[in-house]
C-alpha cells in the first residue's frame, strides 16, 4: 500500500491520533470528592493566592500547546486550520514518544501577528510552554518575539529554530570529515523564508567570518535590488557582506556548502561540479530535495543530507524539540535563548562519536538524544 494511502486509512480508523488519559482515578465517591469537588476548591483557592505553584499542582509543569494557523503546512502552503490539525497531532505525538510531554494541539482560524498572538496569550495559562508551528513567514517572526517579550514560558517557532539547530549539528560534523572550518566556508542557502532565515542567523552566531548568501526567486539577497521586503532587508544584516549581486548559480559558484529550503529540482549537478572541493549539499525540500542524492553523489557531492527517512542523514526536527522542551520544562527555562540552540547542536553532533559520510548526525530513535539536550538547556 502507498504510504499516503496508509496514512489516510490509518487516520480514519484510529479517528485521530490522541486521546487524554487521567492520571488518577475516579471509581468512588471519595475520588470524586478529592479530584472534583468538593477537594479540587482548596487546591484552586491556594493557586489563587500562589500563582508561581500552579506548575506544582496542575499539569502545566508537563505541557505544551502545539499552536498553527495552517498558513505553511509542511510543503501544502495556506491549507486551513482544520487541514493543519493532522499534523499538531503527529507533533503531540513524537512530543509524548520522545519527551513524555503532553502535547496539545492548537489549531486556530486567525491569521494577522495580532490575532495570532492575542489568542495565544489568552490560553498561555493553561499550558508550560509554546510550541509555534507551520506559521508563513514573515508573520511568524513578529509573533514569535512579540510572545517571547511578552509571557513569561517557553515559546519556540520549530520551523525556524528546530530546523537550524539539526543543520547546524549536521555542518559541526560535516566539516570535520571534509577538513574544514565552517568558520572559513561560503554559504549558499536556497530559501529565504522561516527555516532558512533561521539557519542563516545561527550560523552566523556560531560562524561569525562564515560568509553567506541567501537566495530567493529572484537571485542572491542584495541591497541593490529594489524589490526586498522588510523581512529580506534585514537579512542584509548578517548574510552577503561583500554585498554580492547575481543568480542562483553566481551564489552556488565556488561554495563550500549549499543549504536548500526551497522546491525540488532546484539544484543541478552543474551547479555541484562547480562548488569548491568536497562540496557539502543540504537538500531539505520536503518531500523532494532540491536534487537526488544519487545524482549528487555522481556530480562529486562529499556529503549529502535530506528531510527524507528514506536516505542517510534526515535532517529532522525531532532530533532537537523533545529534548529542548524536556529541559525548559524541568529546568524552568523563561526564555529559549541563541546559546540555548547552540549548545542544543553541539550536542547533537557530539552523539556521532565517529562522523561519516552517511552519518553526521544521530538517528531520531537514538535514546540519548533527549537525555542529553535536556541537559543543555539551563
Amino acid at each position: 500500500m502507498d504510504i499516503r494511502e496508509e496514512s489516510l486509512k490509518k487516520h480514519a480508523d484510529l479517528a485521530g491520533k490522541l486521546s487524554v488519559v487521567s492520571k488518577g482515578k475516579v471509581d468512588d465517591m471519595h475520588d470524586l470528592s478529592v479530584y472534583y469537588s468538593p477537594g479540587v476548591g482548596a487546591v484552586s483557592a491556594h493557586l489563587a493566592s500562589a500563582p508561581d505553584e500552579t506548575p506544582i499542582y496542575t499539569g502545566t509543569n508537563n505541557s505544551v500547546a502545539i499552536v498553527s494557523d495552517g498558513s505553511a503546512v509542511l510543503g501544502l502552503g495556506n491549507i486551513g486550520a482544520k487541514a493543519a490539525l493532522p499534523v499538531m497531532e503527529g507533533k503531540a505525538m513524537l512530543f509524548n514518544r520522545f519527551a513524555g510531554i503532553d502535547g496539545y494541539p492548537v489549531v486556530l482560524d486567525v491569521h494577522t501577528a495580532d490575532e495570532i498572538v492575542a489568542t495565544v496569550k489568552a490560553i498561555a495559562p493553561s499550558y508550560g510552554a509554546i510550541n509555534l508551528e507551520d506559521i508563513a513567514a514573515p508573520v511568524c517572526f513578529e509573533v514569535e518575539e512579540r510572545l517571547k517579550n511578552e509571557l513569561d514560558i517557553p515559546i519556540m517557532h520549530d520551523d525556524q529554530h528546530g530546523t537550524a539547530i539539526v543543520v547546524l549539528a549536521g555542518l559541526l560534523n560535516s566539516m570535520e570529515i571534509v577538513g574544514k572550518s565552517l568558520d572559513q566556508t561560503r554559504i549558499a542557502i536556497v530559501g529565504a523564508g522561516a527555516a532558512g532565515t533561521a539557519i542563516a542567523k545561527l550560523i552566523t552566531l556560531y560562524a561569525p567570518k562564515s560568509q553567506t548568501l541567501m537566495v530567493d526567486s529572484v537571485g542572491i539577497i542584495s541591497s541593490i535590488r529594489t524589490d526586498l521586503n522588510p523581512q529580506k532587508k534585514q537579512l542584509l544584516e548578517f548574510t552577503n557582506r561583500a554585498d554580492i549581486n547575481g543568480s542562483l548559480d553566481d551564489a552556488i559558484e565556488g561554495a563550500d556548502i549549499f543549504i536548500g529550503v526551497s522546491k525540488p529540482g532546484l539544484l543541478t549537478t552543474e551547479h555541484i561540479k562547480s562548488m569548491s572541493d568536497k562540496p557539502v549539499i543540504f537538500a531539505l525540500a520536503n518531500p523532494d530535495p532540491e536534487i537526488l542524492p544519487e545524482l549528487a553523489k555522481q556530480a562529486g557531492a562529499e556529503i549529502i543530507a535530506t528531510g527524507r527517512s528514506d536516505y542517510p542523514n534526515q535532517v529532522n526536527n525531532a532530533l532537537a524539540f523533545p529534548g529542548i522542551f524536556r529541559g525548559a520544562l524541568d529546568n524552568q527555562v523563561s526564555k529559549i535563548t541563541d546559546q540555548h540552540k547552540i549548545a542544543v547542536a553541539e550536542t547533537i553532533a557530539s552523539l556521532v562519536s565517529e562522523p561519516s559520510a552517511e552519518q553526521i548526525i544521530p538517528n531520531v530513535f537514538d535514546e540519548r538524544l533527549v537525555g542529553a539536550i535536556a541537559k543543555a538547556i539551563k
